[in-house]
């Protein structure tokens, strides 16, 4: 290939790249840094293989959202309603607010622990980062905004600079991350779903579709959107990685426990230096300002089109008055949520990445069903090998599901089963 030719292919992926790069690094919000966090801190290592099979999940499952959106040139939920009718809609965007509604709270909560680091009152940092980003999607185009996301999606680097500022012993590392620990213990099944919950989230695969058919990609640019969808992954997996690593390096090793985001943050300082804690608060700060603009639109993206409504950041307030007064009142309440006097922002956090492992199954086996339609996707539907993973997949997260929600209930009835299975 000629090196015009080489160029002229970057410059089409640049021009493409954007929803798939964008979504995975939101994928990695307060929430996730939360779960992440306390995942190495209470459990050191144990979990990278869980995180690293979610991250191969996660590159399947963004693709087929990235590609039903640009072979047919409509979300999901817009498919969703057209295929299965206005019960399954409705039910399907109800699962998606909770689980946005949650996260939002969650990413608001982020900032909060972020600027309280620093020394600022939530009270104050709260209401001014949101009047903030309502104003930047209110007043930009997509254009304008992404070169926004973008930005934010730098911050995450300061995991990898604190990763190797902490020293981890790198042959234990690798060695955890491809060695399986199987427990039926609730607390680590609930800490398996919530790094599921975190890394493949529902609001990931509307969102993903939705930024797509407003950035106007299509089948015939598709091989470029893939690319998109890859890196965004692999980045994805990567930032993730070095959260874990930070912090079991540092606190799991030296056996302290961590309450609050802050404390994750603060405990690195003695142990790694006030770099690694300064780093560790501004990484949580850019995170949880990235996901408070993609999780808002996420909702308000789904619903509007689910329910026939005008949408889209480069329209008008005029063109799109449910589009913007959702995606207003979505912030506006969780605001208010995360002001509320005793709440816990970092069990906020940990409990909205559960709750989106739990509600990730039914927004799955709508995806898979839709993209592996042959009238819908003509021959960019699914391979057998997409659907076999994704339906193993969906099966996994239903199991650990019924799995905690028993051995939560009746701790005993899962040992005396493993013992007859072993007799």
């Amino acid at each position: 290939m000629s090196s015009r030719g080489l160029r002229e292919r970057l410059l089409l992926f640049l021009t493409v790249m954007g929803p798939g790069v964008i979504t995975a690094f939101a994928d990695n919000d307060a929430g996730g840094i939360a779960t992440y966090s306390a995942a190495g801190a209470k459990y050191g290592y144990s979990l990278l293989i869980v995180l690293f099979i979610s991250i191969l999940v996660l590159t399947v499952v963004q693709e087929i959202s990235a590609r039903t959106g640009a072979v047919t040139g409509r979300g999901l939920s817009d498919l969703i309603r057209e295929r299965y009718g206005v019960k399954w809609t409705f039910f399907a965007m109800a699962v998606l607010l909770v689980a946005n509604m949650a996260t939002t709270v969650s990413e608001l909560s982020g900032i909060a622990t972020s600027l309280e680091i620093f020394g600022l009152s939530r009270y104050i940092s709260v209401p001014a980062v949101t009047l903030v980003v309502w104003w930047l999607v209110i007043k930009a185009d997509y254009a304008r905004i992404e070169k926004v996301f973008f930005v934010l999606c730098i911050t995450f680097f300061s995991y990898v600079i604190s990763g190797f500022v902490v020293s981890p012993p790198w042959h234990e590392v690798i060695t955890a991350a491809v060695t399986p620990v199987l427990s039926h213990d609730p607390e680590y099944l609930l800490m398996v779903i919530g790094i599921i919950g975190t890394t493949i989230t529902p609001w990931g695969q509307f969102y993903v579709q939705a930024s797509i058919v407003d950035k106007g990609i299509n089948a015939k640019n598709y091989m470029y959107t893939r690319w998109d969808v890859i890196v965004g992954a692999f980045f994805t997996g990567f930032i993730a990685f070095f959260i874990i690593v930070t912090t079991a390096a540092t606190l799991h090793v030296n056996n302290i426990p961590i309450e609050t985001a802050r404390d994750a943050a603060l405990a690195l300082e003695p142990l790694a230096g006030k770099y690694a804690a300064m780093l560790f608060a501004f990484g949580l700060f850019g995170a949880s300002m990235l996901a408070s603009f993609i999780l808002p639109l996420s909702t308000s993206y789904a619903i509007c089109e689910a329910f026939g409504f005008e949408r889209g950041v480069s329209k008008s307030h005029k063109d799109a008055p449910v589009f913007f007064g959702l995606y207003t009142i979505i912030l506006i309440v969780s605001a208010g949520l995360v002001l509320l006097p005793g709440l816990s922002l970092y069990h906020v956090m940990l409990t909205t990445q559960v709750v989106n492992g739990v509600l990730l199954p039914p927004v799955l086996i709508f995806m898979v069903l839709i993209a592996s339609n042959e009238k819908i996707m003509g021959q960019y539907r699914n391979s057998s090998l997409y659907n076999s993973v994704a339906w193993t997949f969906t099966a996994v997260v239903i199991a650990l599901t019924l799995l905690l929600l028993v051995s939560s209930l009746a701790p005993g009835f899962v040992d005396q089963a493993l013992l007859r299975l072993t007799v």
